[in-house]
């Protein structure tokens, strides 16, 4: 009768009132491509709840789900696999602004602490990386730093700057004291003497304007998010690098921009920018760490061991190194105003 009544089957009016069917959804002719993944994602979620569906995305793409991401997020929403949270509901309504970057103009930099780095690169609570980002094409690169004194920073953007390929005309900063004096934003006789070196006129944030170098701003959001995140806890600091320089390539340089001309990937804007060349040799600054030296009078630095002499064993030296000069220093005390006891050839990171 309600087969009749609707103009239905009646087979088909039998399988609603049976619950074998539901009124509206169809029944998939072929195996759904997500369904594999899905007890992955629910326990991805459950552990972190804030990880980004981007990230969660490229770990399934590694193995092997071979469909678009915005059918990954639906299928994420129309399952409930992300716990809830309402403490990380958006907010709007916050005031912004649109920057013209000019090609070839500023390169945006910035510091981000990321939490709980492995014990075994014994840097503490926290691990130090450098961002450094062209404003214009949004190409970035970052450096894990042992500290962010003055002659890490200075190493720090060598590195990101030949990474990125050439320098800009100007590089901003937020008002760090490495840079600037705080109160007042003048830049110190110290960093003018590496603004100089590089060719570099350097900008600094006006106060109480956090927009105003959004651009790493966001940068440094997806390597806290994107990269940092998914780190396993077994890496050391120099393979921690390679994935981050390797993600910076596959993942954030084929990202599309919106250009006059249609649509381009972030390296093809960035390789058409007018950069100006890399000095051969990097500004002379000396960077101190300190190393505890092992039962084998071996000091460990960057994934290299050198020697000391055997009555050094279990001692705490430090560790200098002047950048450019292809050669590091080894102190018989904790800071590098003791006597240099050992020289030996900087070796690349984690070769040996």
């Amino acid at each position: 009768a309600i087969a009749r009544h609707l103009g239905h089957d009646r087979k088909t009016i039998r399988a609603y009132l049976a619950g074998d069917r539901e009124p509206g959804v169809r029944k998939r002719t072929i195996a759904d491509p997500f369904e594999p993944f899905v007890e992955y994602c629910r326990r991805r979620l459950a552990e972190d709840p804030h990880l980004w569906a981007t990230t969660l995305f490229d770990e399934v793409v590694e193995l092997g789900y071979a469909g678009s991401y915005p059918t990954f997020t639906r299928q994420l929403r129309t399952r409930a696999l992300r716990p809830a949270c309402e403490a990380c509901r958006p907010t709007k309504g916050r005031p912004v602004a649109v920057i013209e970057h000019p090609a070839g103009e500023e390169t945006q930099w910035d510091w981000v602490e990321l939490p709980d780095p492995p014990k075994a690169w014994g840097w503490g609570k926290n691990a130090h990386l450098l961002v450094g980002v062209l404003a214009h094409s949004g190409r970035w690169r970052g450096a894990l730093l042992e500290s962010e004194e003055q002659a890490h920073l200075i190493a720090g953007l060598d590195q990101i700057t030949r990474a990125l390929g050439g320098v800009t005309k100007s590089w901003r900063f937020d008002r760090m004291a490495t840079v600037c004096h705080p109160p007042t934003g003048r830049v110190t006789a110290t960093f003018a003497a590496v603004a100089k070196h590089y060719g570099v006129q350097v900008s600094i944030c006006p106060p109480r304007r956090g927009n105003r170098k959004g651009v790493v701003e966001k940068a440094v959001h997806v390597a806290a998010q994107r990269f940092w995140r998914t780190l396993p806890d077994d890496v050391s600091v120099e393979e921690a690098q390679a994935r981050l320089d390797k993600w910076c390539t596959t993942r954030g340089d084929t990202r599309l921009r919106a250009t006059k001309d249609g649509k381009s990937s972030v390296a093809t804007v960035a390789a058409a920018e007018p950069l100006a060349p890399v000095p051969a040799a990097p500004f002379p600054a000396t960077a101190t760490v300190t190393r505890k030296v092992s039962a084998q009078a071996l000091v460990a630095h960057r994934g290299n061991f050198y020697s000391v002499p055997p009555e050094l064993a279990r001692t705490t030296v430090a560790v200098s190194v002047r950048l450019g000069t292809g050669h590091l220093d080894i102190h018989a005390g904790p800071d590098a105003v003791a006597p240099v006891i050992a020289r030996h050839r900087l070796a690349a990171p984690g070769t040996g």
